[in-house]
């Protein structure tokens, strides 16, 4: 007995000696870890994940790749830390490192809304989809929106939320475009420094993703994304770039797509030359779950954290004892793991409470929402309703089951959902009850008929697929007509990770939905009587053959769970609209600039057929090449003169607005330019404007696009005769192009020609001013080399 007790006041004090995380240096720490300590840093604790037997036993040694051999020493796994996140890093409790949270969440928190004996629930706000805060151009409200985002991050325990998504919309059959901003890298790096800032404002951290040029869900684990330098720095890096420096995320993910012939995770040019010595970057990087191929290449890399964590560590540990991976390099990314651990809730000791205002945040989800939203058309005022429009027809099976959000980890779990139905009965209308339940009993039967998702992540995760468009007949559509105001006619979409979108039935109308649309119309029309299209889409679809019929269109996006009541309130004016849109709605999609080369073509697959699961994860070779270059959206479509139906910044209001006083601060440019307009409020109600500010450079050395954004401001909401100053800050950097030959940023000399407007096309006031000399602004390092000849898209002005 008197020997135990010896033994473990001798191990009591042997611990009090040994460094501590936050006491002692990083660098004594690191000293005092063993090697497996640090690579179980440097690898994710595993996933909790239910594999059948029938799989499981084909497996090697019949065990889940999705467990982590990270040692009895580890304080626990994902599944009971925090009940529903996505992974959790690794823990050496005899030196004080606490294992930290990581959860999904790209539009609101997702975990689990129940745990193992508890009987409470823990609901999180679903907030307005990516494209939806996007489209609100509005840097402030976004900012608020991630403090209360940050706030249920951290009252739930949760260390980093892996958000937000930052891809650009390269072409709109992306399954994941709602949970992306933009197809400009402006406009996705100024709301995604926003969010980060305001989620971080909370003591949480998050992770901008998924970095980079992983612009598709087809192949997305193992397509060769092909893409020149000068397309990549200038459209889809530069959002990550604007992020990185005005925000400081705690972290960044790297993507699963190989680019320019390496895997993200494993390539040293993009996280090391590009991310931390061109932008100084100074968080983790950490895969996307299961993505790379190379625990020893993403460690020399710079990726310093495999998620979620499989069967890694003993690669990583041979490689340090045989010579293939310096210690020196492990040791590197072991600090940035200590440093990323100090600054987090559980290091800590936060007491979280589990009890974040929900009703507060969903509050400001709605107004969110209402901001996001794009009033599209408006024909002989049609919207706001008038005091005699108060019996709705309701047509369309997702008035019923409205679309918040996409499917994958973009999804959340909330507590409820408001339906455009219901939110039409919160505002005291009347929804014709004989018609929801026409609809109810068709959801009913169809969904009887279901098999399962199309989608195999969606199909895993139990997401129900959305029925196809009940049909109405003219007899259907005049009964309504003669009983009812108004017709509201919503046309839903819903799409997500793991899949892209189609063409047929997607992108177009079905025919049904062309039918319903025509039909209501119709027979509203006859009686004199309006009818209204509501959009609840998360990506664009093709309006161009239908946008003629209906009286008005209001594109609501996904706009998180208070849906029917945001709608409502622009439906009524209880809100002005204010949205614009942040990516062009095309004529058709074979106008879309990388229609030809999306999403690429599948190679010889010569490496064992894996099964199961992991047959879904690794997806086939492929590559896509981005023959587009830099002529990606509104870029192409106003250089060759292309008719959209809708152009990039486009949206309406139920107010007017005058543009006037356009001052720059000088005739030529010596470090800036600071330019002002004034906007007033000529309509009969309050609303705000969104200006936006477009440069179109000398195009002599290289070929430039016919205008590119390059400032936006929102105005308050202006009172009718109100007015406001807005200002812009022109720098050498936005002069800038990027000069392969070179690696710079090059600003070429000679005249440029400033454009403020209230759409791409709309342009209101013009100036100019004139560079005397060219100027080379920033150098970079020569990275990301394409490994083969592009033919790209090349226009002149």
């Amino acid at each position: 007995m008197l020997q135990l007790i010896i033994t473990a006041s001798l191990m009591k004090i042997q611990a009090q000696n040994l460094p501590q995380l936050g006491k002692s240096s990083v660098k004594e720490v690191i000293a005092a870890l063993t090697l497996e300590e640090k690579a179980r840093l440097v690898v994710g604790t595993g996933m909790s994940f239910e594999i059948p037997d029938s799989i499981l036993k084909k497996m090697p040694g019949g065990k889940s790749p999705f467990d982590n051999n990270s040692g009895a020493t580890a304080v626990g796994s994902s599944k009971n830390i925090i009940n529903g996140c996505a992974g959790t890093t690794g823990g050496v409790e005899r030196l004080g490192i606490p294992q930290t949270v990581v959860a999904d969440g790209p539009a609101g928190l997702r975990i689990s809304p129940t745990r193992k004996n508890d009987s409470k629930t823990y609901y999180c706000t679903a907030f307005p989809v990516g494209t939806s805060l996007a489209s609100s151009w509005n840097k402030n409200m976004v900012y608020k929106l991630g403090q209360a985002f940050g706030n249920e991050i951290h009252e739930y325990g949760v260390d980093v939320i892996l958000g937000p998504g930052m891809n650009i919309h390269r072409n709109p059959l992306c399954g994941r475009n709602f949970e992306y901003y933009s197809e400009d890298p402006l406009v996705t790096g100024k709301i995604a420094a926003s969010i980060v800032n305001g989620i971080q404002s909370q003591g949480v951290g998050t992770s901008i993703k998924h970095f980079a040029a992983n612009n598709q869900e087809t192949n997305r684990n193992s397509v060769n994304t092909i893409v020149s330098e000068r397309a990549l720095r200038e459209i889809y890096l530069e959002g990550f770039r604007i992020a990185v420096e005005e925000s400081n995320p705690w972290t960044v993910m790297s993507s699963y797509n190989l680019v320019n012939g390496t895997f993200t995770s494993e390539s040293n040019d993009l996280l090391t030359k590009i991310l931390r010595d061109d932008w100084k970057f100074k968080g983790i990087v950490m895969t996307d779950w299961f993505g790379g191929k190379n625990a020893v290449a993403q460690m020399i890399a710079g990726n310093d954290l495999l998620m979620p964590g499989a069967n890694q560590m003993d690669e990583i540990i041979k490689a340090v004892k045989d010579g293939t991976l310096d210690p020196k390099v492990l040791d590197k990314n072991v600090e940035r793991m200590l440093n990323y651990i100090l600054q987090t809730p559980r290091f800590k000791g936060y007491k979280f409470s589990n009890t974040p205002d929900l009703k507060a945040h969903a509050l400001i989800a709605r107004n969110a929402a209402t901001e996001g939203m794009v009033l599209l058309k408006n024909e002989n005022a049609s919207l706001p309703l008038d005091k005699n429009s108060r019996k709705v027809a309701t047509f369309g099976t997702t008035t019923i089951e409205m679309v918040i959000g996409g499917t994958g980890s973009g999804d959340v779990n909330e507590a409820y959902t408001v339906s455009l139905v219901e939110g039409l009965k919160n505002a005291n209308l009347t929804a014709d009850e004989s018609l929801i339940s026409t609809y109810q009993e068709y959801i009913k039967t169809a969904r009887a008929k279901q098999t399962k998702p199309k989608n195999p992540l969606a199909a895993m995760m139990g997401v129900k697929e959305p029925v196809d468009e009940m049909p109405v007949d003219e007899a259907l559509a005049a009964k309504m007509a003669e009983q009812n105001d108004i017709a509201l006619i919503t046309i839903g979409r819903n799409s997500g990770e793991g899949q892209d979108r189609n063409v047929d039935n997607d992108f177009n109308l079905s025919e049904t939905e062309k039918a319903l649309i025509n039909t209501v119309t119709q027979a509203f029309h006859a009686k004199g009587k309006k009818a209204v299209v509501v959009l609840n889409i998360g990506g664009v679809i093709e309006t161009a053959s239908w946008k003629t019929i209906p009286d008005a269109i209001l594109l609501a996006w996904q706009p998180g769970q208070e849906a029917g009541n945001a709608i409502v309130d622009i439906l009524t004016g209880k809100a002005n609209p204010s949205g614009k849109l942040a990516t062009t709605f095309p004529v058709a999609y074979a106008d879309v600039p990388s229609a030809n080369n999306f999403p690429g073509i599948e190679l010889p697959d010569n490496e064992p057929k894996a099964e199961g699961m992991m047959s879904f994860m690794r997806g086939k070779p492929a590559k896509v090449v981005y023959e587009d270059g830099i002529y990606v959206g509104y870029r192409y479509y106003n250089t060759v003169s292309k008719p959209v139906s809708y152009e990039f910044g486009y949206g309406m209001s139920y107010s007017n607005f005058i543009y006037s006083n356009l001052k720059l601060s000088s005739a030529k440019f010596n470090d800036k330019v600071k330019v002002t307009i004034d906007i007033k409020n000529t309509g009969k109600v309050a609303g705000m404007e969104v200006a936006q500010l477009y440069l179109s450079a000398p195009a002599k050395i290289l070929v430039k696009p016919e205008s590119e954004l390059k400032g936006f401001g929102k105005t308050k909401l202006l009172k009718p005769g109100e007015s406001e100053t807005v200002t812009f800050e022109i720098t050498s950097r936005e002069l800038a192009s990027f000069d392969t030959k070179s690696s710079s940023w090059v600003a070429e000399a000679g005249k440029y020609e400033v454009k403020i407007g209230a759409s791409v096309k709309d342009i209101k006031l013009k100036g100019s001013f004139d560079l005397d000399k060219s100027l080379t602004v920033k150098k970079e390092s020569v990275a990301l080399v394409p490994t083969e000849n592009i033919k790209e898209l090349k226009f002149g002005k």
